[in-house]
């Protein structure tokens, strides 16, 4: 699906836990995530740790989307 959504002319990130099964399904942006059960967060942490994570996660992939790839590339979340 991703790459059908590339062809039309739309930018895709694919965030994921699993970053080998993006790159075998072809994904052009891939944004790491955290956890199978948690992607986009961790309920371990306090609350306003666990929103600011959630937004460095979404920042990271509006990056990706702004950014011209010519191959697969992993955009790794900055500590």
């Amino acid at each position: 699906m991703v790459k059908e959504i590339e062809r039309a002319g739309i930018p895709v990130v694919h965030m994921c836990t699993v970053v080998p099964i993006s790159l075998t399904v072809g994904a052009n942006r891939i944004v790491p995530t955290i956890a199978i059960p948690h992607p986009l967060g961790n309920p371990a942490l306090e609350p306003k740790e666990e929103k600011a994570l959630r937004r460095k996660l979404v920042e990271r992939a509006l990056e990706a989307l702004q950014t011209e790839v010519t191959e697969q590339t992993v955009f790794e979340v900055k500590k």
